[in-house]
């Protein structure tokens, strides 16, 4: 218990300022923008990679998918599932990755391949991951995100990125001005 503990702050291993690190995003639409305004709030350098070619003017360095993952600290990824992103991230691209990086997937599930990842986090290629979409949801029992031994090396949540009232009544706001547009 924190209260009978002698220190006063946790000064273990796992604390890393990101100050100064590298943030890659992958799929530069509102929400990657939003993600890359906040990271330069806390002085980390953006970078970006434009799953479809269409936001090229984010005001931040594009890069190539291979420049982006050789070089990034934190892979954030906010694309939508498509042709050109199934499948986006798999062995290949993690192996490019630094050793000490980490992924996290708020984009689709399918993006990544969620078998590659749990090898790569099982062979330290990468430091840790958290996704909060999978390939199948809800998360199947056998899946490999599941099976992995060590459980400080990644965070899963159930798609819950979007799930607040707030967010829900954003996406209703949005649905209704949408179909008030088809109908004029």
């Amino acid at each position: 218990m924190y209260s009978s503990q002698k220190l006063f702050t946790h000064i273990g291993p796992g604390l890393e300022e990101i100050a100064g690190k590298t943030i890659g995003i992958i799929g530069m639409g509102d929400i990657g923008k939003a993600v890359a305004k906040i990271a330069t709030a806390f002085n980390m350098q953006v970078q970006y990679y434009s799953t479809s070619g269409k936001n090229m003017d984010a005001g931040y360095s594009s890069v190539s998918l291979e420049a982006l993952l050789k070089t990034s600290d934190v892979v954030s990824i906010h694309a939508p599932l498509n042709p050109q992103t199934n499948q986006l991230i798999s062995a290949k691209q993690l192996a490019m990755m630094k050793s000490d990086a980490i992924l996290i997937n708020v984009g689709r599930g399918g993006i990544v391949v969620e078998a590659d990842l749990v090898h790569a986090l099982e062979e330290k290629q990468i430091h840790a991951a958290a996704l909060d979409v999978f390939e199948q949801e809800p998360l199947p029992l056998h899946s490999p995100l599941l099976q992995l031994q060590d459980h400080g090396q990644l965070i899963l949540t159930p798609h819950i990125a979007w799930a607040s009232r707030q967010a829900r009544l954003t996406l209703l706001k949005g649905i209704q001005t949408n179909i008030k547009q088809f109908l004029s």
